[in-house]
């Protein structure tokens, strides 16, 4: 696995860079013994890779400032602005640089393919689809309308039109569908560069059924038709079977989609504290106290004590660091931990954990699974301890008879669970707290709304969406402000479709 990150790492820079200046060199010198394509390998690798690097990117503006805080993991230790919604363009960019990024490189796999003597590769195009649609799920998901079907053309189009979201998940869902029908285990697929599954056609099968799984219970609320039809069918055809034990991916033991970061510099995961303490958060007191009440296992790796000692301390959500309630609640306070900052902790793609929370979702909507809701959920808790390294059987066993599954309250007892499986996986679980709307189990609130009150006169508790990148009202702004008014507004206060119903 080590070996495959650096195998591909400065080719993959040398071939893209050779690869962007095509275009401007073939008609002043070129050398026809040479390739002027960058070969799919390093292409994949580029694509997965930048995703990732995009998400955890070193700044840690988009899981960590967005998020994690909107998610309510975290509080911001050095500036609450993010807290109170006061959006960071640098972030939004980095968001939207999915599009000139990972997806241009996806999109050239095909092209290559599609221009082989031989025909495509059925293994290769599937796998790239795949990708292709958990990066336009994750941009439709945070902004709702977004270029879809003239996206990805680089130069070819800079201004591409605005798709509806909801036709984007139909269509998300149909490509999900052909890629797996086009997915052959018996046929080689890309011969190296691929590192989430090493290939594993059966695996990349799962993921795709997974992601469908994914996008059905998205949509349950808006959609219950469309979502029991996606839900029950990602299932008829097997979804991930096992999880992770422990995020130290140097033994490979599940079906969940890691990418796999190394310890050594320059593949490290982007926003690490291998050179210096990270200080920008503080663990939030809506997952400390929760945690704390519950007698969760996993809270001493979601946070540290404090270094003067004593308790867990969380930080109020959107405090002003100008106010004199600053220095009160401050100190002492509880940190992310050290494991979730090391340079080699695991990009999350998708987890077996969320699955079985899904999938519990599926069964209290009465969705024809194999399966009871109480069943799932309690796998879902499980898979979470293991991920996170919590091995004893009784200590995990304890610890679901303090929260158990509730029928009538199948939403907060979900959501709740879900929300503590997502963690360090800030955007997938800010989605969830805003469709679900769930609570503490029995009905008591769990999130707060920023103490020093929001920054976005639109936005009271928490948005429902980003609005666009600045950017795009200039340099595409015919089909922004076409996309603005189709949605409703370009506000963090438009409810996007899939949300509509709560």
């Amino acid at each position: 696995m080590k070996t495959n990150i650096r195998q591909f790492f400065i080719p993959l820079f040398l071939a893209i860079m050779a690869f962007s200046c095509r275009k401007t060199l073939d008609s002043i010198n070129h050398d026809t013994t040479l390739t002027n394509v960058a070969p799919v390998e390093y292409l994949l690798t580029g694509a997965e890779r930048s995703a990732m690097d995009i998400i955890y990117n070193a700044g840690a503006s988009v899981d960590g400032y967005i998020g994690m805080e909107y998610a309510q993991y975290w509080s911001g230790a050095q500036s609450e602005t993010s807290s109170r919604y006061l959006l960071d363009e640098g972030a939004n960019g980095t968001i939207w640089s999915l599009y000139n990024g990972p997806l241009i490189n996806l999109n050239q796999i095909i092209t290559i393919n599609n221009a082989q003597a031989g025909g495509p590769n059925p293994n290769q195009v599937a796998i790239v689809q795949v990708l292709s649609v958990w990066l336009y799920e994750l941009l439709t998901d945070i902004y709702g309308n977004v270029p879809y079907s003239q996206a990805g053309q680089g130069t070819g189009n800079l201004t591409p039109a605005y798709d509806d979201s909801h036709t984007i998940y139909d269509s998300l869902i149909a490509k999900l569908d052909a890629s797996v029908a086009m997915m052959d285990s018996s046929r080689e697929g890309f011969k190296s560069g691929e590192l989430y599954y090493n290939g594993n056609i059966a695996q990349w099968k799962k993921l795709a059924e997974s992601l469908k799984l994914r996008m059905g219970i998205r949509m349950a609320d808006a959609d219950p038709a469309a979502s029991k039809a996606a839900v029950e069918q990602a299932v008829a055809a097997g979804v991930m079977q096992t999880g992770q034990s422990g995020p130290d991916l140097s033994v490979r033991n599940g079906d969940d989609a890691l990418f796999p970061y190394e310890a050594a510099a320059p593949y490290q995961i982007p926003y690490n504290a291998s050179l210096r303490a990270l200080t920008f958060f503080l663990a939030s007191s809506t997952l400390i106290n929760f945690m704390d009440t519950l007698r969760d296992p996993r809270l001493p790796l979601y946070a540290t004590l404090p270094v003067a000692g004593g308790s867990y301390v969380g930080k109020p959500y959107g405090i002003n660091m100008f106010s004199d309630d600053f220095n009160v609640y401050s100190e002492p306070d509880s940190f992310p931990p050290r494991t979730v900052f090391l340079p080699d902790f695991p990009g999350i793609l998708m987890t077996y954990s969320e699955v079985q929370f899904d999938l519990a979702e599926a069964a209290a909507r009465g969705y024809n699974v194999p399966g009871d809701a109480a069943t799932y959920y309690a796998n879902g808790v499980r898979a979470s301890m293991a991920f996170w390294g919590i091995g004893s059987d009784t200590a995990v066993q304890a610890y679901l008879l303090r929260v158990p599954y509730n029928s009538d309250d199948w939403r907060d007892c979900i959501g709740t669970q879900k929300w503590l499986a997502f963690y360090m996986q800030g955007m997938q679980s800010w989605f969830e707290r805003t469709r679900l709307d769930f609570k503490q189990p029995g009905g008591a609130p769990l999130f707060i709304a920023p103490i020093a009150g929001s920054l976005d006169p639109n936005v009271s508790l928490v948005p429902y969406r980003l609005t666009y990148p600045v950017t795009e009202a200039t340099t595409n702004a015919v089909n922004y402000q076409k996309a603005a008014a189709a949605i409703g507004g370009d506000t963090k206060g438009t409810k996007l479709w899939w949300n509509k119903q709560n």
